[in-house]
């Protein structure tokens, strides 16, 4: 058990953690299509986050030309490349899955205000583009070891 717990912790990423339920977040993914990778941005509010060590998972939900679409996204998956918060909500509630129901007004999250707030989310986000930025430049520095051994 040792082991897999070691394998665990060193699929872990730092980048994808420190929002909450109820926060309005863009989710920066790769999309694999063929031969070629593209970035889509995922924003929608946060309705639930489900726990469990490397498999932890949260749901995000937005309104696509009125239809309610909603994605489950693995937190320490390597295509997610960042989850940016947009908006802090203020919520009372572990799951938000009563905006599935909701209409008009209703489905409304309040949103945090506040100058230490909007500060604390602006560093957050910062924190997070410096640790994308210092792995993109560690994987560009990684020799890739195929193209080497075609060559000759």
């Amino acid at each position: 058990m040792d082991i897999i717990k070691t394998i665990e912790e060193q699929q872990k990423r730092e980048s994808a953690l420190g929002f909450n339920i109820g926060d309005t977040v863009k989710v920066y993914f790769k999309i694999v299509e063929g031969k070629n990778e593209r970035v889509q941005v995922y924003e929608g509010i946060v309705i639930a986050k489900n726990h469990g060590s490397t498999r932890e998972t949260f749901t995000v939900r937005k309104e696509s030309y009125g239809i309610g679409v909603e994605r489950i996204f693995p937190i320490h998956s390597p295509r997610i490349i960042k989850v940016e918060i947009a908006r802090p909500g203020k919520v009372r509630r572990a799951k938000l899955y009563y905006l599935r129901n909701a209409v008009g007004k209703a489905k409304r999250v309040k949103t945090r205000v506040g100058g230490s707030v909007s500060a604390e989310i602006a560093a957050r986000n910062a924190r997070v583009n410096e640790i994308v930025a210092a792995q993109e430049a560690k994987a560009k520095e990684a020799p890739k070891g195929d193209g080497a051994a075609a060559e000759k």
